[in-house]
């Protein structure tokens, strides 16, 4: 399917045409620093939010009327895939996402369906509830995990701090590991355009955990797989961006990867990034979530200097270099809104 373009800045700084403004939204702009989020977390567990799709996109439009942000995202969760493919997932108090059944054998990469995507239709309905709430006034973003942190969930059983299992199974059997890594591309290729159909205009590839790789490592376990989903997405004719966290030393060949847009974490400086893919895909981000913590002057200066270093070169999308943290002052992120409005280069 390929759906018809509309208009706003944010597309169009995907496509890297000239806006009036910078436009600006956050990663996890819906969460847990807002009181109208709590409220319904209270009663709520994540899972069920994501799946009851009238929540899911209230939470979703809490941020664009807080904030006056020129993006939503839909809420949802990156590892929700896993189920319809057979993983027993639920989410425990301080300690994330667990998977109750791992993928460490060839039996468990074998059982794993590929042909149920159908059942994340929730997703596609709590896009459709967004889109016409917002009435053609704001993009809604949708997105994947990527397929190397979708791996390494599904064989770490959740996060991990050395990523030994997933490594255990690409060094020790890559032939599993591509069987893996191939059945992923196409469930979360269906789902991305699962999105895409119900109203999304741009998929966001969240590579989370890709700061784990190495360069050489990623080239070959992992690019192809991210490459493959990524011209998979941008065959509906949306613009995709693709975020890797922890991955400045390698920014160029995740960006040989694919992406209409480079998301950019906070560890390397965003004109640095950009010259390093030599300006041929916009660019998203990336100031440090923490710097939301400091006075208002500090956060001035720092989202100042940002701008700054992107200068009048149409392509740049203001965000953090990764989500808002969760006891972020509310009037915090407001003032960086009004901030990045305001600038005058």
């Amino acid at each position: 399917m390929r759906v018809a373009s509309m208009s706003s800045r944010f597309l169009d700084a995907c496509r890297r045409r000239p806006t009036d403004v910078r436009p600006v939204w956050f990663m996890r702009q819906a969460g847990r620093y807002l009181k109208p989020y709590r409220d319904i977390r209270a009663k709520y567990s994540i899972l069920e939010i994501c799946k009851r799709p009238e929540l899911a996109a209230s939470v979703t439009l809490q941020p664009v009327e807080i904030l006056d942000v020129d993006a939503a995202i839909i809420f949802a969760d990156l590892l929700l895939p896993v189920e319809p493919m057979g993983l027993k997932l639920h989410f425990t108090g301080g300690e994330g996402p667990r998977i109750d059944n791992p993928v460490l054998t060839s039996a468990d990469v074998d059982s794993l369906s590929i042909s149920n995507t159908d059942e994340l239709g929730y997703v596609g309905e709590s896009i459709q509830l967004a889109v016409k709430a917002l009435a053609g006034r704001l993009p809604v973003i949708g997105f994947v995990g990527a397929p190397f942190t979708l791996a390494s969930y599904m064989i770490e059983g959740g996060a991990s701090k050395t990523f030994l299992r997933t490594k255990y199974m690409m060094y020790r059997d890559e032939t599993l590991w591509r069987r893996l890594m191939g059945k992923l591309v196409d469930v979360l290729g269906n789902f991305a355009i699962l999105q895409v159909s119900a109203g999304a205009r741009v998929i966001q590839v969240f590579d989370s955990w890709v700061g784990a790789l190495g360069p050489d490592d990623y080239v070959r376990y992992v690019a192809p797989y991210s490459r493959a989903l990524i011209e998979r997405i941008r065959g509906t004719n949306v613009p995709v961006i693709h975020f890797g966290t922890g991955a400045a030393g390698f920014f160029r060949e995740l960006h040989a990867a694919g992406g209409d847009v480079m998301g950019v974490d906070w560890r390397i400086n965003i004109d640095q990034a950009w010259m390093d893919i030599s300006y041929r895909s916009a660019v998203q981000g990336n100031l440090d979530p923490a710097v939301l913590f400091a006075s208002i002057p500090e956060i001035r200066a720092r989202v100042h200097e940002l701008l700054k270093r992107t200068g009048s070169r149409p392509g740049h999308i203001f965000n953090l270099g990764h989500g808002i943290l969760p006891d972020t002052p509310v009037d915090a992120v407001k003032a960086v809104v009004q901030m990045v409005r305001e600038f005058k280069p």
